[in-house]
């Protein structure tokens, strides 16, 4: 073998320990501190095109270096637009390709939406940040790996798809996966089922996997996005109050602002006079100027959820540093009217779910409006009713408080768990029935009637219960819906299964007639006639309470047989017990049909009528007797 030269060795030897002596290991950023260094926003689709700069965006800072730590493996972040949510996505991307390189996949609601953003968002980034640029080869050169749906470089390949295309979701292994928009993706890649879920089976072989997920929110309840928060560490970014020093989200309920209107060729117009946000804890007002300027945190509702490595963030349009308030209020303003334009303000420029309630309270509000009654029984209550809901593995129970002008005060809200087949259940709602309900003063008050729900898997058993008890006045009902049934109509007898000589007596209830009337009463803003008071307290009334008090809203339903209004249940609200006790309870009030004024004079221990009232009884059963006879 012929030795080689011995320049040529040095020349070799020289080179090697110049190498050597340069050598350099990859340096230990994150990808905040990568995007600060190597990243360029692309003039076609940043308004503000030049360097990155996390202090401008600082509320992007954590998510992004979220995407640094081991303990976490999945992100979730959920934003308005203009608030750089597209960049935060960006930047790993970029990261993944120029720092930590591995197999990538990137995913669109549609290959159409893929296809745009590779073009318009990607290939721009990877033009101008010079680390991509030279390790992604140019897409015009021959065999270069790099087409519109697909990057390569060392180390990796960045696969681009649509949630549609199941055989890309289904047979590319990948460490990283990032999902944008995911409320707008397919239910089903195919026949293959949920993408998101699809696309995660690719990660299995990987120890040091991660996945991104962002969207703008849609509807309660049916929002993908809004369950992966959830599961999460659901951190909001909050500003401290420059008054009290508390730290709250700003959120569009909690801004205050006055408008003007003016109509120019009949086309509305609104001008923004004032505008201020409003701390929930000391009530101060505050300027835009202002918040902007104080500090601002993220703050964990679920901190538990980093144990197992699921961070989420949820961002409002009023962090956006491109957003004014007054732009945000204006759009508003413009869109109010308009259920479908107000649907887009609220998801993509607020940020926030959308629930079509009409003009009904939401939770929050209602949670807002509870009080601290004074005693067991507030002054007020006159009546007590209890409705009973069935279920299979539980009975559901409201107790409800009644006074003058249909003015109601929730008392209770319970449930007794076990089968309506087991006495010891029907035992423990006896409990509930049978105990006095005292008042400050001490006087005391029991349930006057109880109306039990006997639809479901166990009427007979409904039935005998009622049956057993009819001395405390508790009855069986039957819900039945339809415009034109009345609230409550006369009792019939029913015969029990296993002996038809044992009967009970059944009411039917017009449930479309009793919540119309619990929803009415609902807007009733001022205590008073057909004001519905809820305490504070451990006595049932929380969010979950509300939840399904709220449940249902009225809409027109377009039939064959012609237009009809109907009960439906609103997105993400599937449990509506407490629709249906409060309504089997005001049933048990319009059956019994009380004398408030009696009652009262009762508790008050003035058993002594005034003469008005004797002389307009007296005059009420003389025509009574009238109306009875031959004549009539």
């Amino acid at each position: 073998m012929k030795k080689a030269p011995k320049k040529a060795t040095s020349r070799l030897n020289a080179a090697i320990a110049s190498a050597v002596k340069n050598f350099a290991p990859p340096e230990e950023l994150t990808v905040s501190e990568w995007a600060e260094k190597y990243r360029r926003l692309s003039p076609e689709s940043a308004a503000e095109a030049g360097p990155w700069r996390t202090s401008r965006t600082p509320y992007l800072e954590e998510p992004m270096n979220a995407f640094n730590d081991p303990k976490v493996s999945s992100i979730v972040m959920v934003a308005a637009s203009q608030v750089g949510k597209s960049e935060f996505l960006l930047n790993c991307i970029a990261y993944t390709i120029g720092q930590d390189p591995a197999s990538t996949m990137f995913i669109q609601p549609t290959l159409d939406d893929a296809r745009k953003f590779s073009r318009l968002r990607i290939a721009p980034m990877i033009r101008d940040s010079k680390p991509l640029r030279t390790k992604v080869s140019d897409v015009k050169s021959r065999d270069s790996g790099n087409t519109i749906l697909q990057k390569a470089f060392p180390g990796g390949m960045l696969t681009i798809t649509g949630s549609n295309s199941a055989s890309a979701l289904a047979s590319t292994p990948a460490r990283y996966i990032f999902g944008d928009e995911r409320d707008r993706w397919a239910a089903s890649a195919g026949t293959e089922g949920d993408p998101w879920e699809l696309a995660k089976a690719r990660q299995a072989t990987f120890y040091n996997r991660k996945s991104v997920e962002t969207s703008t929110p849609t509807i309660k309840g049916r929002s993908n996005i809004e369950t992966s928060f959830d599961r999460g560490t659901q951190e909001r970014w909050c500003h401290q109050c420059p008054s009290c020093g508390e730290w709250h989200e700003i959120r569009f309920d909690d801004i205050r602002f006055d408008y003007e209107e003016q109509t120019v060729n009949r086309k509305k117009n609104y001008i923004v006079k004032s505008l201020h946000w409003l701390c929930k804890s000391c009530g101060c007002l505050h300027t835009e100027d202002e918040m902007r300027r104080q500090p601002a945190k993220w703050i964990a509702d679920n901190p538990d959820a980093y144990k197992r490595g699921v961070r989420s963030f949820w961002l409002t349009a009023f962090a956006s540093p491109w957003m004014p308030w007054a732009t945000i209020i204006q759009r508003f303003l413009e869109a109010r009217k308009d259920p479908e334009r107000l649907k887009v303000v609220y998801n993509t420029l607020l940020g926030e779910l959308w629930e079509d309630r009409g003009d009904l309270e939401d939770e929050d509000s209602m949670l807002a409006r509870r009080e601290d009654y004074d005693a067991e029984l507030p002054d007020g209550v006159l009546v007590l009713t209890c409705g009973v809901d069935t279920q299979d593995n539980r009975l559901e129970y409201e107790v409800v408080g009644h006074g003058h002008f249909k003015e109601s005060w929730g008392i209770k809200k319970g449930f007794i768990m076990g089968k309506p087949d087991n006495e010891e259940v029907w035992a423990k709602l006896d409990d509930v029935i049978d105990h006095v309900y005292k008042f400050k003063s001490g006087k005391g008050l029991k349930i006057s009637m109880t109306c039990v729900d006997s639809g479901g898997h166990y009427t007979q058993e409904v039935y005998a219960a009622c049956r057993a008890r009819f001395t405390k006045r508790v009855f069986a009902i039957k819900g039945k819906g339809g415009p034109d049934i009345p609230f409550v109509g006369l009792p019939t007898k029913v015969a029990l299964k296993d002996n038809k000589r044992i009967t009970c007596y059944l009411y039917t209830i017009g449930v479309d007639a009793g919540k119309s009337k619990i929803m009415d009463s609902l807007k009733v803003q001022e205590p008073g006639a057909n004001y519905s008071h809820f305490p504070r307290g451990e006595r049932g009334y929380d969010s979950a309470y509300f939840t399904g008090l709220l449940s249902e809203k009225l809409v027109l339903s377009h039939t064959g047989r012609g237009d009809r209004w109907v009960w439906v249940k609103l997105p993400g609200h599937q449990r509506n017990e407490a629709l249906d006790c409060r309504n089997y309870a005001n049933a048990a009030l319009r059956i019994i049909d009380p004398d408030m004024d009696a009652i009262e004079r009762r508790l008050k221990g003035n058993t002594e009528q005034p003469k008005a009232v004797v002389r307009q009884k007296q005059a009420r059963t003389r025509r009574s007797r009238y109306l009875d006879g031959d004549d009539w």
